[in-house]
């Protein structure tokens, strides 16, 4: 057994375990248990409580702790928990929270609730987090932290190292130390190793990279989150439009934020609205509301298909055995469009296209649709002349399916890139649109070829 699969063990003996303490109403043997366990695996265990229970084991751990563990719960416990604090005890973890967290938090709190605790936070808090506040959501300026380490160029080794001592608790990272000059503008890079690794001696402007790799404050998270990953960062500067330096952004945001638009981009492909809460911990009549909306389409697509179908009842009374293969070509149309768009929007959100413009894109689809359609098209005439012994049907339903395939190919390519020109999320509208595409469509190209063929 890897040590992966022992962890999400012990985590879950330590979840039932506290569940079984605090049904006991033994807080001090729960108390006891959580002293070994991490703060991130603590927040796991208290979210798979009962919500009657939630507070109550919070309010079990030490206020450093307790601290830590709140920065790791999801949004909608923090909020849940918040509800419950008394006053002070709101105050006492809100202030203490890493800036980028806090406003994390207020995020998803009411505005009213979020105005009270701005008031009751420190002075110095209050405008870390009104910095953070006053830029877009998803943005570089949203995300990042101002806890960081600036240094004068002209400080020597032995003076950085003395600074990084009195500084190290005020801020969130000291493995990089940002070199600025008397305007805070952007000049240079250190490493915590290029420093320890010098002579005493020397200046930062000595050591320093000044090739920086930096980002702007309105620029989008999910491409931060690229520039992290491809130049293997450990945290990302941000500047303000004069190049000052005003913010960090941490590789722990990013892993979240990839995550977050990783589940968003999976939600959409099948039609379901995200906002960034945990979906099954979500009210029931919410879900719904979030999931109906497509479904109607989808209703109405049916509907659209069903009266193509009855236009059609001389055809199908003719040849009954036509209308068995609707189901199958549809189908096969349908999972052909949603490969080719899952391709293209991971290709989208990834920037693994940079090199290749939408015309490429679609092409390269068209062609793959065109090769899978006459594969899977010469099996479909074969197996339809072995099940009914017509070849004309047979043939019909063959070619139908290489064309439905090309459709599927170049609508589930081609949509993406349409709705993103317009500003929309290729995700979320490119499932249901391929959907009626293959249906609608590939029913009216079936019939066609079909009466083409059989001669009527």
């Amino acid at each position: 057994m890897n040590s992966n699969v022992k962890h999400t063990e012990l985590r879950q003996i330590i979840r039932s375990q506290l569940q079984i303490l605090l049904e006991q109403e033994n807080l001090p043997g729960a108390k006891a248990l959580l002293v070994p366990v991490l703060p991130v695996d603590i927040a796991e265990a208290i979210e798979g409580l009962p919500e009657s229970m939630q507070v109550i084991a919070f309010r079990l751990l030490s206020k450093g702790e307790a601290i830590e563990v709140y920065e790791h719960l999801d949004s909608t416990v923090q909020q849940a928990l918040i509800e419950e604090f008394k006053r002070q005890e709101v105050i006492d973890i809100v202030d203490k929270m890493s800036p980028d967290d806090r406003v994390r938090l207020f995020d998803e709190l009411p505005a009213k609730v979020v105005r009270r605790l701005l008031a009751e936070l420190s002075a110095e808090e209050r405008t870390k987090t009104n910095l953070l506040l006053g830029y877009e959501e998803d943005t570089a300026g949203r995300i990042m932290t101002p806890e960081y380490i600036a240094l004068k160029e002209n400080l020597t080794v032995t003076e950085t190292l003395e600074r990084i001592r009195n500084l190290a608790k005020v801020s969130e990272i000291i493995y990089y130390l940002y070199v600025i000059d008397a305007s805070r503008c952007l000049k240079g890079i250190v490493s915590l190793r290029d420093l320890v690794v010098s002579s005493p001696e020397k200046t930062l402007g000595e050591i320093m990279t000044k090739d920086v790799v930096s980002v702007h404050t309105d620029t989008d998270q999910e491409q931060v989150a690229r520039m992290i990953q491809r130049y293997d960062l450990l945290a990302l500067p941000v500047v303000d439009r004069e190049e000052r330096l005003v913010g960090v952004v941490t590789v722990d945001d990013v892993i979240d934020i990839l995550e977050q638009e990783a589940t968003e981009d999976i939600y959409a492909l099948g039609g379901l609205q995200s906002v960034g809460d945990n979906y099954f911990q979500t009210n029931l009549l919410t879900v719904a509301r979030r999931r109906v909306t497509w479904l109607f389409v989808l209703l109405i697509t049916n509907t659209m298909t069903a009266k193509i179908i009855d236009s059609q009842h001389e055809l199908l009374e003719e040849v009954v055995v036509l209308a068995a293969f609707i189901p199958m070509l549809t189908g096969t149309g349908g999972n052909v469009g949603a490969q080719s768009s899952t391709v293209v929007i991971r290709g989208l959100n990834t920037d693994e296209m940079r090199d290749l413009g939408p015309g490429q894109v679609v092409f390269r689809e068209a062609l793959a649709g065109l090769l899978l359609g006459t594969i899977l098209g010469t099996v479909a005439t074969i197996w339809a002349f072995w099940l009914q012994g017509n070849f004309s049907v047979a043939l019909s339903v063959g070619c139908s399916l290489v064309a439905i395939a090309l459709l599927a190919s170049v609508a589930g390519s081609g949509l993406p890139f349409i709705f993103k020109s317009f500003g929309l999320d290729p995700a979320l509208m490119s499932a249901p649109f391929i959907t009626t595409a293959v249906d609608v469509l590939g029913v009216l190209i079936y019939f066609y070829i079909a009466r083409t063929v059989l001669g009527l």
